[in-house]
């Protein structure tokens, strides 16, 4: 007999399903594994730059799945971290196991793709706490 999952639980698997998917496609990839990856880089890199208070709002926007990732590491009395734009695209690079000179683009196209999955302007809101050179990276034009 197959095993099956809760409703709840094929929710939330079908749910993180849809962000991957949306990632690989604005990667311009079908791989869900580098899709994961840059995922989980941005969700960390942008997290640890944020203050408690705006993390825990970015959070509630995510899916269960996503948060769990979102929150894995996470060590809320060192935040936020202050990096700049090296800093910021050193990690990134470093997580997501790219090249830095993919960051800015890779970078941008989950931005796109977190931006659609939000409420308007949540994203926007959390964007506006950071420098601007780190915003810049966030927000530029997706190739």
């Amino acid at each position: 007999m197959p095993a099956t999952h809760p409703p709840d639980f094929e929710h939330a698997i079908h749910t993180t399903n849809i962000w991957l998917k949306a990632v690989a496609q604005a990667l311009g990839s079908e791989d869900r594994h580098l899709a994961h990856r840059v995922l989980r880089a941005w969700l960390h890199t942008f997290r640890d730059r944020l203050t408690v208070d705006v993390a825990a709002h970015v959070a509630a926007q995510l899916p269960e799945l996503l948060r769990g990732v979102y929150y894995d590491g996470w060590n809320p009395s060192a935040v936020p971290i202050k990096y700049d734009r090296d800093g910021y695209v050193n990690r990134f690079a470093q997580e997501a196991k790219i090249a830095p000179e993919d960051v800015p683009r890779t970078a941008a196209a989950v931005t796109s793709v977190v931006r659609e999955h939000f409420s308007p302007g949540a994203l926007e809101s959390a964007v506006e706490q950071l420098p601007r050179d780190i915003r810049d990276v966030l927000l530029q034009p997706a190739a």
